[in-house]
């Protein structure tokens, strides 16, 4: 059957992942890493806990491995308000609701107020794809959640592009699960097999897929970390070159 669907992984597909990252320093700012544990050292400081900006970091750092073990052997993200809650279980702490609102707002939006840049070309790349196939995102969502990053992608103007979206904080499983995957499939009443999925990662984004039936292109203009070793369907190393790749792939 003919492709009809094209998904899309976001950081460094659609998203330059860290871009955001010179802006934050030459505008004097911390770097995301650090802001966020200032943020909960903060927080607790207004709380009336002495507690130092070093064992701050030691339970977040503890929190993050415990989150990371979680996304990389159960496909799970967990909600940013439920990794500050293991940090603070951490601490031995707690945070009064408004304080710990401000904190989570603070994660969940930091992305938003300086902005990662779009990958070059993604904006003409979709444009052009959605003329001829319904196009979606299939992503995780580490910090920012899913709401966040569909105002990012408003902002770039892509948002208007996309037919569904599938963000492992509002389904419950991060890629390469099946369920990201059959969220969109369902939501556009079409099978694995009428859809090619594009993303950076092997694993997740190519091996995934594949494994349910998908084709898989790999992406490689901003990390060509698994070009060698791929099982894609195809390679593309730039997004001018997507349209080309997708029709190709549509016709054979």
């Amino acid at each position: 059957m003919a492709l009809k669907v094209v998904s899309f992984d976001l950081w460094d597909t659609v998203i330059h992942d860290d871009s955001d990252e010179p802006k934050r320093a030459a505008m004097g700012l911390k770097s995301k890493v650090d802001e966020r544990r200032h943020l909960v050292a903060e927080a607790l400081e207004r709380a009336g806990h002495a507690v130092d900006l070093k064992a701050v970091t030691d339970a977040y750092d503890k929190a993050d491995e415990a989150f990371n073990k979680a996304w990389k052997g159960d496909h799970i993200t967990w909600p940013i308000r439920q990794r500050l809650e293991l940090v603070l279980s951490n601490l031995g702490h707690t945070l009064t609701d408004d304080l710990m609102n401000e904190v989570v707002k603070a994660h969940e939006q930091m992305e938003l107020v300086v902005k990662p840049d779009p990958v070059h070309g993604i904006v003409d790349a979709v444009r052009d794809l959605a003329g001829r196939y319904q196009l979606c995102v299939v992503s995780d969502a580490i910090v920012s959640p899913g709401k966040a990053l569909r105002q990012l992608l408003h902002s770039y103007g892509v948002d208007r592009f996309f037919d569904s979206y599938a963000f492992s904080d509002e389904i419950g499983h991060s890629k390469p699960h099946k369920d990201m995957f059959q969220h969109v499939a369902d939501e556009l009443g079409v099978t694995f097999e009428d859809m090619v999925h594009v993303g950076d990662r092997d694993h997740n984004d190519v091996k995934g897929p594949q494994a349910l039936g998908m084709k898989a292109i790999l992406f490689t203009a901003t990390r060509d970390t698994d070009k060698e070793t791929t099982s894609a369907d195809a390679v593309c190393e730039r997004h001018g070159d997507l349209p080309g790749i997708v029709d190709r792939l549509a016709a054979e």
